[in-house]
Order: structure tokens, then sequence, then C-alpha cells
């Protein structure tokens, strides 16, 4: 894939970019590794007042910036300044917090002396360079909530962000630089995936975390393993959104829309199957596919457009190829099902909410990226939980209950990485992040986020002799 600017409102290719050749990448690596060794020396005040510039910049910069994210991947343009600004928000949240969060931990005097110590403790030490692969979805928000806990742990980081928002990658690596982080701290690769291995190989590079597919989360934990390397990893989701009688239908239809079609459908954490009890499944689907079908479709440059173009050529055919499946296999559209009349240039895909899905159809199975519903009616709540586990991935839910025993059932039993009760997921600096079976492993954000990146050190003093014996 070539390391190019392609609008995809328009299909028109802006900007290419040539990919680092080995000489460039092994000066990255080493320049990476000579910071690394200086950096992780500096205190936490220091830390703190580069990251908080770094947020300073990012406010002032967020209209610009945001409309360079819009032009590279087609959200909406007011999305993408509030992202701007969520970065700025995170940067803050781990400036003011990373001393407290990674203080030094001390056992019971009991535990010591038990451990024939006269005293002991916990260190956090940060491990060293880092290389992210991120995607292009949220262009600086996913980058961001990696390096703004590793920097204030004291690592560095090297940056492989995906080959269609070169712009945007850019920019991070100048952001750090002109927020006075030392040369090293933070670089940009600029580079396909076909060299991703490589670098990860390179015995200076100490971990990695990944956020995209399944398939590219296999290839990178594999040669980590390999490695014995830290990873972790965020890869697909395909949510439930589970509407039990006791909910509230007016907002719980309201808020599935937007849970459906934040940045265009192309969130691992956008709810895309909405499982619906069958008191209430009627009213519910009629008000869902009428918000839905109201959506905005549009230049993403314009403030009033609910829903832009997908990010890419090939993303636009790979959805509809699962919604043709469905529709072939019997599935009903309630609204959408094929591209937008009114909109021949760009990638766009019309806002669709299909019924009718069962185990058959490949949309039943596989994460749909774009602003596809499946939309399923269940009996009860076991019906509901199996039906919210009965996917490969686990990485967040939603469910809509004002019943405390109900409450109780999915916090147990639902298989993901997140329960929302009443709302939509959405990812806080306080609020661990991450999934479980083909969703991945590790946890971005809070105190979870910042340690899995640390050398978690037990410091063990002996006992003096004691001068009479």
């Amino acid at each position: 894939m070539p390391i190019a600017t392609v609008n995809p409102a328009s299909g028109e290719t802006l900007k290419t970019f040539d990919a680092l050749g080995a000489e460039e990448i092994e000066s990255r690596i080493a320049s990476a590794a000579h910071a690394f060794r200086r950096y992780r020396l500096t205190g936490f005040d220091e830390r703190a007042r580069l990251l908080n510039r770094a947020a300073d910049l990012l406010e002032q910069d967020a209209p610009e910036i945001a409309r360079t994210m819009t032009t590279e991947m087609g959200k909406p343009v007011a999305a993408a300044r509030a992202e701007a600004l969520k970065c700025a928000k995170a940067m803050r949240w781990y400036a003011e917090r990373a001393e407290e969060l990674l203080a030094d931990e001390h056992p019971s005097a009991a535990d010591v002396r038990d451990a024939g110590a006269a005293r002991a403790s916990v260190h956090y030490r940060p491990l060293g360079v880092v290389l992210a692969v991120m995607p292009w979805n949220f262009p600086l928000w996913q980058v961001v909530r990696f390096a703004a806990p590793a920097l204030m742990a004291g690592n560095v980081g090297l940056l492989k962000h995906a080959s269609n928002v070169p712009q945007t990658a850019l920019y991070l690596e100048d952001l750090f630089a002109r927020a006075g982080f030392p040369a090293g701290c933070f670089q940009t690769l600029l580079v396909g995936s076909s060299a991703i291995e490589n670098i990860l190989r390179d015995p200076r590079v100490a971990a990695v975390t990944l956020t995209g597919s399944e398939p590219a989360g296999r290839s990178v934990a594999a040669i980590a393993s390999d490695e014995v390397k830290k990873s972790v990893l965020e890869l697909g989701g395909s949510d439930p959104y589970v509407v039990m009688p006791s909910a509230d239908i007016e907002r719980a239809a309201r808020t599935a829309v937007t849970a459906r079609v934040q940045n265009n459908g192309q969130s691992c954490i956008a709810a895309k199957r909405f499982i619906v009890h069958e008191d209430v499944y009627d009213g519910f689907a009629e008000r869902f596919t009428a918000g839905m079908r109201d959506l905005t479709v549009g230049d993403p440059m314009d403030e009033t457009t609910d829903v832009g173009p997908l990010s890419s050529e090939r993303g636009r055919a790979d959805l509809e190829r699962l919604v043709d499946d469905a529709l072939s296999r019997g599935a009903i559209a309630l609204c959408g099902g094929q591209r937008p009349k009114e909109h021949e240039r760009g990638w766009y895909y019309a806002p669709t909410v299909l019924a009718g899905v069962t185990a058959s159809m490949r949309i039943h199975r596989e994460e749909t990226f774009g602003p596809v519903a499946t939309l399923y009616r269940v009996s009860g709540l076991d019906e509901a939980v199996a039906l919210a586990n009965d996917t490969p991935f686990g990485l967040s839910s939603n469910v809509w209950t004002r019943d405390e025993e109900d409450v109780r059932r999915f916090v147990r039993d639902l298989e993901a990485g997140g329960v929302f009760f009443n709302g939509m997921t959405a990812s806080h600096p306080a609020l661990p992040f991450g999934g479980v079976k083909r969703s991945g492993y590790g946890r971005e954000l809070s105190a979870h986020g910042i340690r899995e990146f640390c050398n978690i050190t037990t410091v063990w003093h002996g006992a003096e002799p004691d001068d009479g014996s």
C-alpha cells in the first residue's frame, strides 16, 4: 500500500511520500535508543512540563490538524476537532497523575518480615524503546493514548502509523519536538508493513503495541513472542448493544444511532449487533431505523454532516460484500443497503439496518467497519447473553436496562473488556481499555495502561547481622 494522502470524499491522491530506507530506519532506531538512556533519568516534573506543553500546542492546532485528519481518512471535521481536544485532555491527565500511578509500593511490615527482609519495595521502571503500530480510524487518539503514558513512564516511542494518514503521523512527531521533548523521544517511521518485522526484531526495541486488524495482530504478536518482547494488542470488535424491557426505549434508540455511526461506523468499539428483547423490539426497531435513515451523509468538511465516506475504496468493497451476502441469504434492509445515489464520487455507503440476520451469514461473525447495523430479536436474558457472546471478539458491550438483576447477570456473564449500561461505549484516561478473545490482550489507559510498558522491579534488603551474635 503506498504511503499517501488520498481524500476519501473524492478519491483524489493529494500527496505521496517515499518510504524510509534501511539507513534512515537504522538512524532513527539509534536515535531512539540514545534518547532513552538520557530521558529515563528525567523526573516526573520535567516529563509533565513537556507533555503539558504538547497539550497546549495541540489545542492551538486543533482546527488545522482536524482538517488534515478529515482530508486523510474522512471523519466529519467536527468529530476530528473533538478528537484533538480529547488527546490534549489525556495528555494532561497523565501529566498530572503519572507520578502517583507509578509511585513505589511498600508491602506491609508483616509481609516484609515474612520475606526475610529488613525492607522491601516495588518500583516501576521504563522498558525502553516502544514500537507503536497504529491504525487510521482515530489517527491522533490511538497514538496519544499510547504515547502519553509511555512518555510519562520514561519510555520513548517509534510510530509506524497507517499508510493512509502520513501527514497526521508527521504532525505528531513535530508536535512532540515543538513541545521540547529531547531529540529521538518520539519519531514517526514512514514505512510499509513489510518493514515492521525487522524493526521489532532489533534488540534496541523493547516492546510493541498494536491497534488494528486481527491478522496484523497475529503477525506482530508472533514476532514479539519469538523475540520474547512485551506486546499489547487492541484488535477488532463486534460489540453487542442489548436492549431489555425495562430500558428507556427513546434514549436507547437515539443513542444507538450515534453508537453505530460514530467515526462513520469505523470504530472497534462502535456498537454493531443490536440485540433487542421481543417485548420492546418493534418500538426500538422503528425508532432506530428512522434515526439511521435521517442521518445526513455528505462532505465531511461540512459542519452539518453526520456520516462521511469510508476511509478507502477497499473498505467500502469489504462492507458491501458483507451486506450483499446477508441480503442474498434472506436478511432484510430496513434502510440503506447500498451506495447513496447522490454521492457518485468518494467512498460513501448509506447508513444501513439489517433485520433477519442468521448464523449462516458472514455478517453474523465478521466485524462490520462502516455504518451498518444488524438487528436481532431475543426472548429473554439468557438468549441475549448467549447471542452477545456468540462472536470471536470481546472488546466492549452496551446494555440498556433498569433492572438490577439484569445488571448483575450481564456484568457476570458478558465476555468483554467493558460493560456500559444505559449509554454507549467510550474511552477515558481514567478507565482501562482493552478486550478478550480475538479482541486482543493487555490494557491501554488508566494505571493499567501506564504500567504495561514498565519493568515492575522488586527491591529486597536483607536484615543487617546482629552484632551480638
